[in-house]
C-alpha cells in the first residue's frame, strides 16, 4: 500500500508542475500584454486624393500607367489644349485692339479737349468786349445831357454794348456744346479691364490642361486611356501619398490607457512577417459607430464589427500609428498587418 501510494504521489508531480507552469506562464502573458499591447485587426493606411481635371477636354497624352510611381511635377496626364489657346489667342488680340481703340479715342478727346479750352478763351474774350462797351456806354450816357457827345453817340454805345452781350451769350453757349462733347476713355478703360480678366482665365484654363503630381505617389485604379473624354471635376484615377505611411490598428478600449499621441510601437505586415517596423502613434480615435446604433449619431464614424454576440466585449477603437521608414516593396493601402504598443518606452525605444 505504502509503495502504492508513492507511486501516486510521483504521478501527480508533473501534472501539478505543469500546472503551475501553466499559471505563471499566463501570468506573464497578461502581464506582457498589459505592458505592450497587440492586435492583428490592423491594415496599412496611406491618405489618397482623386485626380480630376479642372477643365474639359480630350486627354491628347497619358503619362502614367497604373500602379506607376510618380514624383512631384512629373506630367500625368494632359487634355487637348486648342480650345483653350485659341481663347487665350482671342484675349489677347482683344487686348490688342482696345488698346489701339483706347489710343484713337484718346486723341479724339484730347481734341475735344482743346477745342473746349479754344471756346472756354473765345468767352473770356467776348466777356472782356461786353463788360468794355458796358462801361462805354456807362460813360457816354451821363455826357449826352451836358452836350458833350451827341446822341448818335449814345447809340453807337449802346448797339456796340448790345452786339457785345449777344457775342458773350453765342460764346458761353458754345463753350457749353463744346464741354459736352468732350467724351472720355473710361467705358473702354473698364472693358479692358474685362478683357484683361478673360485672359487671365483663359491663362488658368490653358494651365490646367496639363496635370501634374502634386506630390510623390502611386497610381490606383487607373482604367482609361488616350483619346477619353475628360470632364471637369470627374475623377480620372486615385493618387496614394506615399510619403507618409501608417498602419491603423483596432484596440480594445480597455488596452487605450497610458496611450498617446507620440508613443512607440512596432509594426509587421503580414505579406512579410520577417521584418518590423518602427513607429509611432499618430492619433487616436475619438468616436465609432456602436453595433447598435444610436440616435443622432454620424454615419461617417468607423464601424468596427465584434466578433462574438453572446457577451459584452470590448469596443475597439482604430489607433493611427505613422510609420518611420516603411519599405515601398511592401507597403500597400489594406495591407494586413499586427501592431504592439509600447507605452512604458520613450520614442528612442528605451525603457521609462
Amino acid at each position: 500500500m505504502a509503495t502504492t501510494a508513492s507511486r501516486t504521489s510521483k504521478r501527480k508531480w508533473p501534472a501539478i508542475i505543469l500546472v503551475v507552469v501553466t499559471l505563471l506562464l499566463l501570468l506573464f502573458v497578461v502581464r506582457q500584454l498589459d505592458r505592450a499591447p497587440r492586435t492583428d485587426d490592423a491594415y496599412v493606411y496611406a491618405d489618397t486624393i482623386d485626380v480630376v481635371p479642372e477643365v474639359n477636354g480630350r486627354i491628347v497624352e497619358l503619362a502614367v500607367h497604373d500602379n506607376q510611381a510618380v514624383k512631384q511635377g512629373d506630367l500625368l496626364f494632359r487634355i487637348d489644349p486648342r480650345p483653350y489657346q485659341d481663347a487665350l489667342a482671342r484675349g489677347r488680340a482683344s487686348l490688342v485692339a482696345l488698346d489701339r481703340q483706347i489710343e484713337l479715342t484718346q486723341r479724339t478727346v484730347n481734341a475735344q479737349q482743346y477745342n473746349a479750352e479754344s471756346v472756354r478763351a473765345a468767352v473770356e474774350r467776348a466777356r472782356a468786349a461786353a463788360s468794355q462797351a458796358s462801361d462805354t456806354l456807362h460813360r457816354t450816357e451821363p455826357l449826352l445831357s451836358h452836350g458833350y457827345v451827341s446822341a448818335e453817340d449814345v447809340d453807337l454805345a449802346r448797339t456796340a454794348q448790345r452786339a457785345t452781350q449777344a457775342e458773350l451769350s453765342a460764346a458761353q453757349l458754345q463753350a457749353q456744346q463744346a464741354a459736352a462733347a468732350v467724351s472720355g476713355v473710361d467705358a473702354l478703360v473698364a472693358q479692358r479691364a474685362v478683357v484683361i480678366a478673360e485672359i487671365s482665365s483663359a491663362e488658368l484654363n490653358l494651365e490646367y490642361a496639363t496635370v501634374r503630381a502634386p506630390f510623390d505617389g502611386r497610381i490606383a485604379s487607373l482604367k482609361t486611356s488616350t483619346g477619353q473624354f475628360a470632364s471637369a471635376l470627374k475623377p480620372v484615377f486615385t493618387l496614394i501619398d506615399t510619403r507618409r505611411w501608417y498602419v491603423v490598428a483596432n484596440f480594445r478600449e480597455t488596452e487605450l490607457k497610458g496611450i498617446r499621441t507620440g508613443t512607440p510601437a512596432t509594426v509587421f505586415l503580414m505579406s512579410d512577417t520577417g521584418q518590423r517596423f518602427q513607429g509611432s502613434v499618430d492619433s487616436i480615435s475619438y468616436g465609432v459607430a456602436p453595433d447598435e446604433g444610436g440616435p443622432g449619431l454620424p454615419g461617417a464614424l468607423p464601424r468596427i464589427q465584434r466578433t462574438i454576440n453572446w457577451v459584452h466585449v470590448s469596443q475597439r477603437f482604430p489607433v493611427k500609428i505613422r510609420v518611420d521608414n516603411p519599405s515601398p516593396e511592401l507597403f500597400r493601402v489594406g495591407t494586413s498587418a499586427v501592431a504592439v504598443l509600447h507605452p512604458g518606452r520613450g520614442h528612442d525605444g528605451e525603457s521609462r
